[in-house]
Formats: structure tokens, C-alpha cells, sequence
């Protein structure tokens, strides 16, 4: 899909042809699109289709005709049937005073664009409008972040009741989405070192301050995937470690009984050998059997009180 818009004022307009100063923003589109695009600003069709490859990587490229700016933007997908997250492309394109933005789904990074709630935002200020969406994604990065982090404390709080195995899938969920996360923040910062760097692309004193905030924005991000990454390990070692506890507990207090029940078989099996009765004890003795039994009771209660002295019961 195809739409074109520009700001007259503070209002966002939808056009139905371009215009200099214009936005036109691909979304999930066509190759007839995407050729179009191609023909009509001088763009190699590889460009302009780079975003739709989720194995794109991050990168600026600068020629006579136009700049190709692709970097990673989060998204939110289901796997296993819950909800996890991702990154994906979104490729933003300068080209004869245009700005084309490419992206393989609808994004809430371009959403708050779309419905004008972003504080002086112009489709004619072209850089500028690049750095807001580059902080509109790095604040959509550190929030979805948050979402991580609540979820681990959700399932750390669990910890100390019944842990299942699928605790531990879920921490893993968890971990895979923070190492997407963290290749492509630190693929975004190369974007933007590039982008500081290129004296060929356009920049404005008053756009500065901006541009600033994004690399602080992005650095926060980095650092808060860093640290959530590294409790989320720690968080996966303790309920391993309380799993294997439990284990061991329940094997230790399964090789007890298996003690104590030993005793009555290991003594009923010697009376049960073919042999001659005058010499089993107890064999002639009024009450022998139960003297017999009164006799394991006692050695397996001197058993108990030795195995619990032990902590093994």
C-alpha cells in the first residue's frame, strides 16, 4: 500500500500525487509500487525493496541521485502462541526533495506520524523528520523493554511456588528477545555515528539538539537491554538452581524410604531361607512372629531418627 501525505501548518494532508516536500510512505507494498518509486526518483528497485528482507542489515548508503538509510525498528509477533518481540527493517529514502519510507508491516514507529501527534513535526524538514523517527523507534524500543522486564518479574515472583519447565521457556522467550534487540540498537548506533559523520547529507544547526537526544535515546536503550539481558540470566540460574533443589530433595527423601523399607525385607528374607527351623531365633518361642516384627519396627524407627539427624528425611 501506497499513501502520500504533507503537513500545511500543523495538519497532516493525504495527497493523491507527490509533491516536493512530500512523504510517501510504503507500506507492505506491491513490486508494481516499489517499480514505480524506483522509475519515477532514479532508485535502484534493490533499495527500495531492501526494508521487505528481514536479514537486511543496518546501513547508510549515500550516491549522486538519492540516500538510503535502513535501520531496525521493534515489532511484535507471536511465537509458541504467545506474544514475543522482534525487529524488522524500515528504510527511509531522500530522493529529489521526497521522503520515502519502506516497511514490511504497519508500524507504531510511523503510526504517531500518521495521527499528527508528534510535536513539530513537517514533511518538508526532511532531516528532522528522519531523527523523529529515530527517536519515536528508540522510545518504542525502551518500552517494549519495560513489557520484558515486568513480564521477568512476574515469573521471579513465582519462583518460590510450584516452578515448571515452562517458566524457563518463557525466560527464554525473554532472552531471545533482548539479544534481537541488542543486535540492532547496536547496529542503529553505526546508522547514526554514519549519519553524524557524512558531510554529504544535509544538516541543520537547529535539528542538533535532536539529534543528540536520539544517541542519548539509543545509548539508554543499549544500556537497559544490557542490563535486563544480564537479571534475566541470573533469574534463569536461580529457578534452574531451585528446580534442581527440589530434585534433589525429592531423591534424597526417596532413598530414605527406600532405607527403611529395606530393613523389614532384608530381615523377612532370611526367615523365608530354607532352612531348618530350630535354628531361626524366635522359631519355638510363643509370639515369636510378633516379637519378629516388634523387633524391625524398632530398628526401622532407630533408622528414621538417624536419617532425620542427617537431614535426609
Amino acid at each position: 500500500m501506497m499513501k502520500k501525505y504533507i503537513t500545511q501548518g500543523s495538519m497532516l494532508e493525504e495527497l493523491t500525487r507527490p509533491v516536493p516536500g512530500c512523504w510517501i510512505n510504503l507500506e507492505s507494498p506491491t513490486l508494481e509500487e516499489c517499480a514505480a518509486i524506483a522509475q519515477d526518483y532514479n532508485v535502484d528497485l534493490a533499495d527500495v525493496r531492501a526494508a521487505l528482507d528481514d536479514e537486511e542489515s543496518s546501513r547508510v548508503d549515500v550516491s549522486n541521485d538519492y540516500t538510503l538509510i535502513l535501520f531496525d525498528i521493534p515489532s511484535v509477533e507471536y511465537r509458541h502462541e504467545r506474544e514475543a518481540y522482534t525487529t524488522i527493517p524500515l528504510g527511509i529514502i531522500l530522493a529529489e526533495n521526497v521522503l520515502v519510507t519502506v516497511c514490511a508491516e504497519s508500524t507504531p514507529v510511523l503510526k504517531a506520524f500518521l495521527e499528527n501527534t508528534v510535536k513539530e513535526f513537517s514533511t518538508k524538514k526532511q532531516m528532522r523528520f528522519i531523527y523523529q523517527i529515530f527517536l519515536r523507534s528508540c522510545m518504542l524500543y525502551q518500552s517494549y523493554l519495560r513489557i520484558v522486564d515486568r513480564k521477568r518479574k512476574e515469573i521471579e515472583s513465582h519462583i518460590g511456588e510450584d516452578t515448571e519447565e515452562l517458566e524457563l521457556i518463557d525466560l527464554h522467550e525473554l532472552e531471545s528477545n533482548l539479544v534481537y534487540f541488542d543486535t540492532s540498537l547496536r547496529a542503529n548506533k553505526v546508522v547514526l555515528d554514519r549519519l553524524m559523520r557524512y558531510s554529504r547529507i544535509k544538516k541543520y544547526p537547529e535539528d542538533q539538539d535532536l539529534l543528540e537526544d536520539v544517541v542519548v535515546e539509543n545509548q539508554q536503550a543499549i544500556e537497559m537491554t544490557r542490563i535486563y539481558r544480564d537479571i534475566i540470566q541470573g533469574t534463569r540460574e536461580l529457578l534452574s538452581s531451585v528446580m534442581d533443589n527440589r530434585l534433589n530433595n525429592a531423591m534424597k527423601y526417596l532413598a530414605a524410604i527406600t532405607i527403611v523399607m529395606a530393613i523389614p525385607t532384608i530381615i523377612s528374607g532370611i526367615y523365608g531361607m530354607n532352612v531348618d527351623e530350630k535354628w531361626m531365633p524366635f522359631s519355638d518361642t510363643p509370639f515369636g512372629f510378633a516379637i519378629i516384627c516388634l523387633i524391625m519396627l524398632m530398628i526401622c524407627i532407630v533408622a528414621i531418627r538417624v536419617l532425620k539427624k542427617r537431614k535426609m528425611l
